[in-house]
């Protein structure tokens, strides 16, 4: 226990001061692993990192990366917000819902709630502005409304997890379908209630004729998540080539059905999802070393005893984990405290009886709203830059769309059919 506290607590230290958190817990790896075995140990450091990266399942999360940055460029995002708009514009407040509206559809495609923010973001948030809606509700709701991404499959979190906890990364994704719907809906509620009390507008009548002509144009984005899901959920494609299948799609649409992508942008979507990925995969292979560490000095069992001696009793764990992870959401990107806190605490999880699937929805959607509270919150902080407010100003007014995400956290945490029902349904 005291190994695993000084181990968490020199990396957060570090953090602190700006160091970036992969060199981080490469440097305190790096520092225990000599200490402990001697410096004929270095040798070996490079192995596991590579080992620690070259994971199959986790080539899905470049995939998926780049895939969302084609869709970002190839109209794909456009269309899916004029089909919202018509299917959403007739309520009180109607581009809020739109914006919920379109999340949800592209959570399906991108996995990424960062992906979502600035595709959505950036077309939504300035005409939101100009029809009245305040720079800080623009923002909190295109922000809130982003992280639906990390719930809805595919999910970049739910993959990383599924690897570091040995699980399986489709019962994740089943899992995450029923909590996402009711986060999107619990969402437009609370917007409703919102825009009636601030008089916001309605944008148009409801017309059938519109939604037609919005699904037509939408036709091919629509199509990629029942390709993508329906292979992956089918047991035609593993998520790793599922993935793969996303890039083919995206590029496919964009380049030859709606042509709106050019070279010049697909260079750019390559570019940045090559950057995004050596993030990931940095994190990951320094987290092998610390991984390995942990495991050698049994750290993670130590923990798991310690624990027990406290509580068996599950829910009483769940809370615990569940304030752990509020809390490293607060400080720490969701990869990060992924790859670092969960192969720590799955002893203890198993020990305690939980599911892994149940408790890897539960992590996801934990992290999700460390994306909404500062002062890390990568999501807060693109839609914050995109409305120009200032992030404190969002988070005042998005302090009720977490409270929505909080609600759901509540409900697969200690109703667990909420999420885990689909998953018995089709796996049981």
């Amino acid at each position: 226990m005291v190994t695993i506290l000084l181990i968490f607590g020199a990396v957060l230290a570090l953090v602190f001061i700006n160091v970036p958190i992969a060199v981080s817990l490469g440097v305190v790896a790096t520092i225990a692993m000599v200490l402990s075995s001697g410096a004929g140990i270095m040798p070996n450091l490079p192995v596991v990192m590579y080992q620690s990266a070259t994971n199959f399942p986790l080539l899905a999360i470049p995939l998926f990366i780049l895939a969302g940055a084609i869709m970002n460029s190839s109209g794909i995002s456009q269309r899916l917000v004029e089909l919202a708009s018509a299917l959403f514009g007739w309520i009180r407040g109607g581009l809020a819902h739109v914006n919920i509206g379109t999340s949800l559809f592209f959570a399906e495609i991108s996995g990424s709630a960062v992906a979502d923010v600035a595709a959505i973001g950036s077309v939504l948030i300035p005409e939101m502005k100009r029809k009245g809606y305040s720079s800080a509700f623009s923002a909190a709701v295109t922000s809130s409304s982003a992280t639906l991404a990390v719930i809805i499959p595919p999910s970049i979190p739910m993959i990383l997890y599924a690897v570091m906890a040995e699980t399986s990364v489709v019962k994740l994704f089943v899992a995450g379908i029923i909590p996402g719907l009711i986060g999107g809906l619990g969402m437009m509620v609370l917007s409703y209630f919102l825009a009636k009390r601030y008089n916001l507008p309605i944008e148009d009548r409801f017309s059938g004729r519109r939604v037609w002509k919005a699904m037509l144009g939408a036709g091919w984005a629509l199509l990629l998540p029942f390709i993508i899901l329906g292979g992956i959920f089918g047991g035609v494609v593993t998520a790793t080539e599922g993935a793969a299948l996303a890039v083919v799609a995206a590029l496919f649409v964009g380049l030859v059905i709606y042509r709106e992508l050019d070279w010049a942008h697909l260079k750019a979507s390559v570019i940045e999802g090559g950057v995004q990925t050596a993030t990931v995969m940095l994190l990951v292979a320094a987290s092998g070393l610390l991984g390995t560490y942990l495991t050698e000095a049994s750290a993670p069992q130590q923990l798991a005893a310690h624990v027990s001696e406290f509580t068996s009793n599950k829910y009483a764990v769940l809370a615990l984990l569940n304030v752990l992870f509020l809390f490293l959401g607060v400080f720490l990107h969701s990869a990060a405290a992924i790859i670092l806190v969960v192969p720590v605490v799955m002893p203890l999880v198993l020990a305690a009886g939980i599911d892994p699937v149940h408790f890897g929805l539960i992590v996801t959607i934990n992290l999700g709203i460390g994306q909404q509270t500062p002062p890390v919150a990568s999501v807060l902080m693109v839609a914050s830059s995109i409305a120009k407010c200032s992030v404190w100003e969002t988070t005042r007014v998005n302090i009720y769309f977490i409270g929505v995400l909080f609600a759901v956290l509540m409900l697969v945490t200690y109703v667990p059919v909420t999420g885990m029902g689909l998953v018995n349904y089709f796996y049981n």
